[in-house]
């Protein structure tokens, strides 16, 4: 028996609708639902544990997969099964663990785990748009305590107007590619690219997603009363003691004040805490902290929170003694690395981003293989954050979360401004040396030089800031260019990229309920004051992109060949072009245009002799003589029928010179008019219709000897013995063959 199907619509106002179901899947889940828009169906659990982790943070695990099967297709590799997480998927978990994790209690500690399936998949709607719709309506049909419902909608804008949930066609005629996180009330998280936005328009767009997420959390909030909505489950809350919170407060609070105000640097900063919090905890017995020492941590922690954001409001100084919107000192330098075809070091205070790209074919492009998408990236970047950055030991467990997103980020920054025509491959690498504040910003600024160092001729270089928010309620204070201190002290942190025309990237997590869309455009445009100011770094270190390629970087060129000649470019079984990459130290790439079936041959090599070489085979197969043209020839092989010549405008490129078109004399022998060698023009007379093979000849533009008479032209068909075979006999006086 099918049970009761508990089920919301969402009305987006254009025709398209989603639907919510609950009750048919996954019944032995806390929380299971089934979005749906279009043919894409998302089904999203959620597990609680009863049992309380002895961790002290909370462990929390979002997992987005897509099936391949919901795409009817099957996994790539070997092993046909999906494997380890692609970095979409990746991407996917985490925009939706920005918006969930906040809004648990600070003190539940429970095991948690969001999972959220792909099982079909249609063209027309992208699913990670509906991701966080369907880990808040699991969540809300549970018992787990969760503040409020949230919801996720991409935006797009296509010729001044507004998208929701655009799909993946629609957004290459979009202008942004943002999705907004968002509950009822507030807007929680922001991530996306741009075509060089302004702020006010930036802002425009989150409260056009932000209107149409309260409809879905409204709907959120029908479907669990429908369901039943049911009572928030008990669990163990962080114990409190005011006295202990109050001696901690009294012992700390002016020191830490007074540390944070003297301006230190990191090192020297935490020291002085660490010395402080070694005070406190000595004011307390040894009974005492075994029996409380967390929670005199906790109160600690606090302590040093409230003082520090407290300085900035009141008197507007920071951690490290900096205004609001005092940006650290900058210092910059290219083509550090001497074999690699760019380089570009990035320092802003303690954080220091070495970026490199290396410069290739289309073989080197990056191939995406999703259920979702298919296709390749002719421009990426990877992001490396080792643990000496830091000033940590810890080891190395493959690429992180953290290093996937902030590379796509730093990469979505600069991507729009690779020119259309750039015909490379481009791999940018970051390697974050030191982290004190935004390594992803660095990456951006480094990756511009790195770019213009490289030869690669960007259409504008890009800057990239990070900036943060302290907010009581009646004071904020903007802080542009954070320290790490003070992304997780406070209340927002964004972090924009773009041009000194407009915005080309950003990424906000907004901790502040109910914020004014004044106060979030005053911050992007005192970002943009802060970006300008980076800009102007970058230009002082390379004004502008490097006319050419390194000498050691590799050239490319691009030609284009008909369809028929890209056969013989290769050979057989490849024989020609690997000879030819052999002998010209190049890597040749041969592509067939989709639309036009046309060769699309990338040379690729250091040496431009070896290039030109290439060329000139190509030019040599596609030579093509025009009829009634003179062409300069050499001999290259005597037969007794004729001469094998080689066009010298096309090497290798052979035709056969009859010894009837050596001469207006008979000729007996083929050497008594040429030899080998012997170069000298001919007339090209195109496919002879008898032969069907091409004529060409010497004598056609020799003079005719004085007294020369030509024998006229046999005329095959008016032959008097029409009917006779070769030997005399009349067909009609044959017997019959017999069998």
């Amino acid at each position: 028996m099918i049970p009761k199907v508990y089920k919301e619509v969402i009305d987006l106002g254009d025709g398209r609708t989603i639907s919510i179901e609950t009750g048919k899947l996954a019944k032995q889940a806390h929380g299971s639902v089934v979005v749906q828009m279009g043919d894409t169906m998302l089904l999203c659990t959620v597990v609680s544990s009863y049992k309380e982790s002895t961790m002290d943070f909370f462990p929390l695990t979002v997992d987005y997969r897509e099936k391949f099967a919901a795409a009817g297709r099957y996994p790539g590799g070997f092993f046909k099964r999906e494997a380890r997480p692609s970095d979409g998927e990746v991407l996917t978990m985490r925009i939706v663990d920005r918006v969930l994790r906040p809004l648990f209690p600070s003190d539940y500690k429970t095991e948690t785990q969001v999972m959220i399936q792909l099982m079909s998949h249609d063209e027309e709607v992208m699913p990670d748009a509906l991701a966080g719709l369907a880990a808040s309506a699991a969540i809300q049909l549970s018992d787990i305590p969760f503040e409020c419902a949230i919801s996720e909608a991409r935006v797009g804008r296509i010729n001044g107007e507004f998208i929701l949930n655009p799909s993946r066609s629609q957004l290459l005629e979009s202008d942004i590619d943002m999705i907004i996180g968002a509950s009822a009330d507030s807007v929680m998280m922001v991530e996306g690219e741009m075509k060089e936005i302004s702020e006010e328009e930036m802002a425009e767009a989150i409260k056009f997603a932000h209107e149409a997420i309260k409809v879905q959390c409204a709907a959120q909030i029908r479907l669990a009363e429908a369901f039943g909505k049911k009572p928030v489950r008990e669990y163990e809350p962080a114990k409190s003691d005011e006295a202990i919170e109050a001696k901690v407060r009294e012992a700390a609070y002016q020191k830490i004040y007074d540390i944070a105000k003297g301006g230190h640097g990191k090192r020297e900063r935490g020291e002085a805490f660490s010395a402080v919090k070694d005070e406190v905890m000595a004011l307390f017995t040894e009974e005492e902290l075994e029996e409380s020492q967390g929670l005199i941590k906790a109160y600690f922690n606090k302590v040093e929170k409230e003082a520090v954001r407290e300085l900035t409001l009141a008197e507007g100084i920071r951690l490290d003694g900096r205004k609001t919107t005092d940006i650290r000192p900058i210092w910059c330098e290219i083509d550090y690395l001497p074999s690699v075809h760019g380089s570009a070091i990035f320092t802003r205070g303690e954080t220091q981003a070495l970026a490199t790209v290396t410069l290739g074919t289309s073989r080197e492009s990056n191939m995406i293989d999703m259920p979702t998408h298919q296709g390749e990236e002719n421009f990426y970047l990877h992001y490396n954050f080792p643990p000496f950055c830091t000033g940590e030991a810890y080891p190395i467990r493959g690429t992180s979360r953290r290093e996937i997103g902030h590379g796509n980020l730093a990469q979505r920054a600069l991507k729009g401004m690779i020119p259309d025509e750039c015909p490379y491959t481009v791999r940018i690498v970051s390697e974050v040396l030191e982290s004190n504040g935004s390594s992803s910003m660095a990456t951006v600024c480094a990756g511009t030089m790195a770019l213009m160092d490289a030869g690669i001729q960007m259409k504008k270089p890009v800057s990239g800031i990070a900036m943060g928010l302290i907010s009581d309620g009646d004071r904020y204070a903007v802080l542009s260019d954070i320290l790490g201190d003070e992304d997780h002290l406070g209340d927002m942190d964004f972090k924009v990229t773009g041009t000194a025309e407009g915005i080309t990237a950003c990424q906000m997590d907004i901790k502040v309920k109910g914020m004014p869309y004044e106060i979030l455009v005053n911050a992007l445009k005192q970002a943009r004051d802060g970006r300008l100011h980076i800009l102007e770094k970058l230009i002082e270190t390379i004004p502008a992109p490097n006319a050419d390629v390194k000498p050691h970087a590799p050239k490319i060129i691009t030609r284009i060949i008909p369809n028929e000649f890209i056969g013989a470019l290769i050979g057989p079984g490849g024989k020609v072009i690997q000879e030819l990459q052999k002998t010209t130290k190049t890597t040749i790439v041969i592509n067939e245009d989709p639309v036009t079936e046309e060769g699309i041959v990338e040379i690729l090599g250091t040496s431009q002799e070896g290039i030109d070489a290439v060329l000139a085979k190509i030019d040599s197969l596609m030579f093509k003589p025009e009829v009634g043209g003179t062409y300069k020839v050499k001999v290259i092989k005597m037969l007794d029928f004729g001469a094998v010549v080689e066009y010298l405008d096309a090497p290798g490129n052979e035709v056969l010179l009859h010894v009837s078109e050596l001469a207006w004399e008979r000729t007996e022998n083929v050497s008594d008019v040429v030899n080998m060698g012997d170069e000298f023009e001919v007339k090209y007379f195109g496919v002879d219709p008898r032969t069907r093979k091409e004529k060409v000849s010497r004598k056609a533009l020799l003079p005719k000897p004085e007294g020369y008479t030509e024998r006229p032209p046999r005329d095959r068909n008016d032959r008097n013995d029409r009917g006779r075979d070769s030997r005399g006999r009349n067909d009609r006086d044959r017997k019959p063959r017999r069998d």
